[in-house]
């Protein structure tokens, strides 16, 4: 089984894929943060660019995302992103932000199957002559899951390189259970390679969507569950029953020390990590009161000393 490190905006940046890379490995691909580019300006922000940069990603098949409704936008972000030496992009059709889905992009975008339609065919007629791959990031429907049957017919039209589907709808956010029957209507009547996404918190978790799935599932995108336990990748691959903390110190250090190196004051560091830590408490049952500690300290002294002191158990 293939496994794909899911985008999460501000966090999965190219420190953390690095990081994570050298220590756990078993990523077969790593989707960045989505950019979003506007008219005349593919690629807007700095520091998206330099998330992306080949020479920030040595050793790690990354695949940028890209968040918008426009599709010349996307033309245009692609032909940067080809020059760049990506052979691979990815649409964002699954973020539930307000913001985003007001602009009518992200889960927004799956409202307006015409207007959805109209735009894969720009693109895929694009990446054919350009011999891009397009892969697309989807939930099941922005208000009712029924909408999905009506989406897959349209991914169906084109040459979708892999379909990641997380099946929820726009108005889920994160909460309750994923609806895995509308996954499992995917794997009945996809023309395209499927990939799962969603609440794939523990081996366990994986254990049963294998029992539902059968051979099926082929491919499985983390997310919060990989920032959750960072050893989980070592878990599906049978190679580790617990979490290993060694390397997570390992990570942790490696993460804290690189973004030391770039950023400044300390708040702006801690920031970073504090994000980091949200996933990771859960972790470290019983040091609730020094995380509690951590998640307030404004300097990297306090902070190391909340570091030594939960890392020392």
């Amino acid at each position: 089984m293939k496994i794909y490190s899911a985008p999460l905006e501000g966090i999965t940046t190219y420190i953390f894929r690095n990081a994570y890379n050298e220590i756990y490995g078993h990523i077969d691909k790593f989707f960045a943060p989505f950019i979003s580019p506007a008219e005349n300006n593919p690629i807007p922000l700095a520091r998206d660019k330099k998330d992306i940069a080949p020479e920030n990603n040595i050793g790690i098949n990354l695949v940028p995302q890209i968040l918008t409704c426009r599709s010349g936008c996307f033309i245009e972000a692609a032909k940067e992103l080809h020059k760049m030496g990506y052979k691979e992009i990815n649409l964002n059709l699954g973020c539930p932000s307000g913001t985003v889905c007001a602009k009518g992009s992200g889960a927004g975008f799956l409202q307006d199957t015409s207007g959805l339609e109209r735009f894969l065919d720009d693109i895929y007629s694009f990446s054919e002559s350009e011999d891009i791959k397009i892969s697309v990031k989807t939930r099941i429907g922005y208000s009712d899951p029924d909408e999905f049957h009506a989406l897959m017919d349209i991914f169906n039209s084109f040459p979708v390189s892999e379909l990641i589907v997380h099946p929820r709808i726009r108005s889920d956010f994160y909460k309750g259970e994923p609806r895995k029957e509308y996954f499992a209507y995917a794997l009945e009547h996809s023309r395209c390679p499927l990939v799962y996404n969603g609440n794939i918190f523990t081996d366990k978790d994986c254990d049963e969507l294998s029992d539902s799935f059968g051979s099926g599932l082929d491919a499985v995108m983390l997310g919060r569950g990989l920032l959750s336990d960072p050893s989980l990748t070592e878990k599906l691959k049978g190679l580790a029953a617990e979490t290993d903390f060694v390397k997570f110190k390992k990570l942790h250090d490696t993460v804290y020390h690189e973004y030391q190196k770039i950023l400044s004051p300390d708040i702006n560091i801690l920031y970073k990590m504090k994000e980091l830590w949200s996933y990771w408490q859960i972790l470290f049952d019983g040091r609730e009161r020094d995380i509690k500690k951590l998640l307030k300290a404004k300097k990297c002294t306090e902070y190391d000393d909340c570091v030594n002191r939960i890392l020392a158990t």
